[in-house]
């Protein structure tokens, strides 16, 4: 989508759930997903659901959860405590925890997943030169992956 249709979505009032599947890049069935979760909540003209604004902007932060990794019930807690009239003190203490929790599983992560490169480098690398030398048992030859 070019930035000049992102601006007159941002001046909209009401959005259908085609255009903002569109605009976010996920499917129709997963925007009524978290819809049954009851992370968002559009009104209904007959069997049409419109979206609001509002509902955009959770949906928006919905996504952004799921790519970072937190849970649907981190993520519904997150926005239930949201107060544009109250003091946001709360929901941004328990959204820094949950970011500081996730942050450390990926760290984690990262390094679970640098080891495992690291052993396949190592195969690979040993299995092209037992390949390389024509495949036959060397004296002291120690292939770790076949």
């Amino acid at each position: 989508m070019n930035a000049n249709a992102k601006i007159n979505m941002d001046d909209r009032a009401s959005f259908s759930i085609t255009e903002l599947a569109e605009e976010f890049g996920v499917t129709s069935r997963t925007i009524r997903f978290y819809e049954d979760k009851g992370l968002i909540n559009p009104a209904r003209e007959g069997t049409t659901r419109i979206y609001s604004r509002k509902d955009r902007g959770r949906l928006k932060i919905i996504l952004r959860g799921r790519r970072l990794g937190f849970s649907l019930q981190d993520i519904k807690k997150m926005l239930d405590m949201y107060s544009p009239k109250g003091e946001a003190t709360e929901q941004l203490t328990f959204t820094l925890q949950k970011c500081q929790e996730q942050l450390a599983k990926l760290v984690v992560q990262r390094e679970d997943i640098d080891e495992a490169i690291a052993e396949l480098e190592d195969g690979i690398a040993q299995l092209k030169s037992h390949l390389a030398s024509g495949g036959k048992p060397e004296k002291g030859c120690s292939k770790t992956i076949a």
